[in-house]
């Protein structure tokens, strides 16, 4: 098969970018002897991009994903910017991230904070086999952790200087509103949380409270569908100084606040 019969494979099948899909597929069949038109089989069945590549690209990192892992979004940047802006010019601020995944955005801060102290906490069993392969080599600041964003980390409590998450936020309507990369492969765990998608972030929200010193900031992200019910979840909580923020495309993405000193 050709690059430009990839191309037209993948654009009939409804991929959103087959171009760069095909040519990325063809570096990858190349450098790892891989079988090209089984690749492109594959990506027209729309089975994930990242998944047929082994990692995805984030901000400076390579982050292996697959199956059982929620694959990292371009959308999620924009939090770690908030994180990196909040800690910027402390010396060792400790920073947690609930619902981490593959470590999408505590490894970030970790590589472009050098100083920070982080904890990365995920419940799901597979998806933390995934964040143990990621972990940076060398780091003695970075620690892992198998818990529930509920109740993690009790011996931090009134002691980190940022909490930060990238929860699952779909609603239980909104399944068909998923790409099928999304909802066929991405696990359900990390994608659907209840009625309103706002389940995990009450409880993420309500974890950093207690967490977060005095003054502390909690950045959650959110579907472009929550701009406004995010932040009012925080509000009735008492949060203070509650904003919410776009992403690149200029959509509603994730929410702040300080727990009040």
């Amino acid at each position: 098969m050709t690059t430009n019969e990839a191309i037209a494979v993948l654009r009939d099948a409804g991929v959103a970018s087959p171009e760069h899909d095909a040519r990325a597929l063809e570096r990858h069949a190349a450098q790892t002897k891989a079988d090209f038109d089984e690749l492109v089989r594959r990506r027209a069945q729309r089975v994930p991009l990242q998944h047929l590549l082994g990692s995805a690209g984030f901000r400076y990192l390579d982050l292996q994903v697959g199956p059982g892992v929620f694959v990292p979004r371009p959308e999620t940047e924009v939090v770690v910017d908030a994180v990196l802006a909040e800690i910027k010019g402390h010396d060792a601020p400790v920073v947690v991230d609930l619902c981490a995944g593959a470590g999408t955005i505590g490894f970030s801060v970790a590589h472009e904070h050098s100083g920070a102290v982080v904890h990365l906490v995920e419940r799901d069993a597979e998806a933390f086999e995934w964040l143990r392969r990621n972990r940076p080599e060398g780091r003695d600041n970075v620690h892992l952790h198998l818990a529930d964003a509920a109740d993690a980390l009790p011996e931090l409590d009134g002691r980190v200087d940022v909490v930060a998450s990238n929860p699952p936020y779909v609603a239980e309507d909104e399944r068909e509103l998923v790409d099928p990369e999304v909802r066929e492969h991405d696990p359900s765990l990390a994608l659907f949380a209840g009625e309103d998608g706002l389940d995990v972030v009450r409880v993420v929200v309500q974890r950093a409270k207690a967490l977060l010193k005095p003054g502390g900031l909690v950045v959650v992200e959110h579907s472009d569908r929550q701009g406004e019910s995010a932040p009012a979840l925080l509000r009735e909580q008492g949060w203070i100084a509650v904003a919410d923020h776009r992403d690149l495309t200029d959509r509603p993405r994730f929410v702040t606040g300080r727990k009040p000193c």
